[in-house]
């Protein structure tokens, strides 16, 4: 029989060394003994690890964040993904308490906040409580932190530890459970500026064959939103989809929701988000796209049907011996209408006094906008260096210890020419006649003599000279040299890019609505702002094989 139970937490900083050991039942092998197996496995390593020689055999889940490492062994039949999300969970409440990026010195810092943290989210291995808004009605802050968390409607400390709190729960003078009536949101939320951000990510991840076919192509989106608004809101998120209802089922597969969301209202009516919800930001959905068309034949596909900003092509055992190749950029002219230096900000979203009145939108004052473009070329181990690289924008460099060519291209002011290429020449490894250098000639140290080689010399010019053997030997020790220099050749490339105002999927928000009929403790008159974000993501997520 499975079991639900997490047995203990190791965190390890960018050193591999031992910031914090959380053991929760059990006898778990403690860190000195399982670091060292979880480095001895070769990388990339997985996130579930069997350690077959650890008494008992033990399976080790692991995670990494902001160079951070999270492990947690289980040596009992449990489920993998329980295991795998309570670390994920520890690394957002972390962050959501300690601070936002999480480092190393910041748990350090706080070691009396992360003890209670980790003590409320599990007890004796159950998970209890890894919501972060009722984790603040159970958590004391203190000092520097805790006058941060109260300065923008957070409190400072846990009511149940103040003495009057603590006397009232002693006399139970409160009829009211002490519980939060929402889980995922504290109670008496007060905010001096209503808003409602949405911030919708996608993250590209596209590969093509050597032919510019695509052969997989999927978005991972992720839909973050933030709420700072009093009292208790009920909101309607709508979201839509070129096609309709069935482009936008078609557009949203797997999806994922937050606890908070009504799923029989997304049931009924697909795009239609109705939550309460917690208190800050928070991750409301996520979910899948496959962009690969299927009103289109597999064999005439192209990289150009997906519509990405970028596309990339590589050509190789380019020059007479073989040691050339070239990249090509070809940049989409859609994306570099705007300069890289456009604002940010969201558009608006409106207002709604009441229930029933549509919220206005407002249109981006610029369109989308390519940036951070990086292409990465990965270089066979083999190689010694590479000669002669040539641009024609941007700039490019080799990293021997990592065997990669990074070429970073600007897009600012790209308009009239949407493409660019990277030229580059390969220094193999050497060779006996590089390491010999006698250049046809041998010394024999034992007689003092020179051992001549008749290939050195020059023909006398008394023989009849062969043009057309000496072209064809030529030819033929050329072809010999580039498949030799074959293995030396790059394999694949990839491109990573942001791009801000666009989506690949199509997804768009099509309003946000505050019920005021069924939301509590707004105040009159309470119009919060509302704002959305459209991200779409490459890291190195385009690649294409050669």
């Amino acid at each position: 029989m499975m079991s639900s139970a997490i047995e203990a937490l190791y965190i390890f900083n960018q050193h591999n060394e031992p910031i914090l050991e959380h053991v929760y039942r059990s006898r778990p092998a403690p860190s000195r003994v399982i670091l060292p197996l979880y480095l001895a496995h070769p990388t990339p390593r997985p996130s579930l690890i069997y350690l077959p020689n650890v008494n008992p055999p033990t399976v080790l889940f692991s995670a990494t964040h902001n160079n951070l490492l999270f492990l947690s062994p289980v040596s009992t039949e449990t489920e993998s993904l329980f295991v795998l999300e309570f670390i994920h969970r520890v690394i957002d409440v972390l962050e959501e308490f300690i601070g936002d990026p999480l480092l190393s010195n910041k748990i350090e810092g706080s070691y009396d906040v992360v003890a209670q943290l980790l003590g409320e989210m599990c007890d004796a291995g159950s998970v209890c409580n890894t919501e972060p808004n009722a984790l603040r009605d159970d958590v004391e802050v203190s000092g520097f932190l805790g006058k941060l968390l109260g300065g923008v409607g957070l409190p400072g400390s846990s009511p149940a530890l103040t003495p009057a709190g603590g006397l009232k729960q002693q006399l139970n003078l409160n009829p009211v459970s002490t519980g939060p009536a929402i889980p995922w949101r504290r109670a008496n939320v007060r905010h001096t500026s209503n808003e409602l951000y949405v911030d919708i990510v996608e993250t590209l991840c596209v590969t093509l064959a050597p032919s510019g076919r695509p052969l997989a192509a999927f978005a991972n989106g992720s839909i973050a939103f933030t709420s700072k608004i009093s009292g208790v809101p009920d909101l309607l998120l709508t979201l839509s989809a070129s096609g309709g209802k069935l482009g936008l089922e078609k557009a949203i597969e797997l999806p994922v929701f937050h606890p908070c969301v009504r799923l029989a209202r997304w049931k009924e009516r697909p795009g239609e988000l109705s939550f309460i919800p917690p208190d800050g930001k928070f991750m409301l959905a996520g979910y899948e796209v496959n962009l690969m068309p299927s009103n289109i034949d597999a064999k005439s596909l192209s990289s150009n049907n997906l519509q990405l900003p970028v596309s990339i092509e590589v050509s190789k055992s380019l020059g007479p011996t073989g040691l050339d190749f070239e990249v090509r950029l070809i940049l989409s002219s859609t994306f570099l209408g705007a300069s890289s230096s456009a604002p940010t900000s969201r558009p608006n979203l409106g207002t709604r006094a009441s229930g029933r009145s549509t919220p206005i939108f407002g249109s981006s004052a610029t369109g989308p906008t390519l940036q951070d473009v990086v292409v990465t070329v990965p270089i066979p181990a083999a190689v010694r260096n590479i000669a002669d690289l040539r641009v024609s924008r941007g700039e490019a460099y080799f990293t021997p210890a990592e065997s990669v060519v990074e070429w970073r291209v600007p897009t600012k002011d790209a308009a009239p020419s949407g493409s660019a290429t990277l030229r580059c020449i390969i220094v193999g490894p050497l060779t006996d006649e590089d390491e010999d250098g006698t250049n046809g000639f041998s010394f024999d140290p034992a007689n003092g003599s020179y051992d001549e080689n008749e290939d050195a010399y020059q023909s006398s010019g008394l023989e009849p000279a062969k043009p057309a053997y000496m072209k064809e030997q030529k030819e033929y020790r050329d072809q010999r040299k580039v498949q030799q220099n074959a293995p030396l050749m790059p394999s694949s490339a990839s491109v990573s890019f942001s791009v801000k105002g666009w989506l690949a999927s199509g997804i768009k928000v099509d309003g946000l609505i505050v019920d005021t009929r069924k939301s509590r403790g707004l105040g009159e008159g309470v119009k919060p702002y509302k704002g959305v974000k459209y991200l779409t993501v490459s890291r190195k997520g385009i690649e294409t094989r050669c």
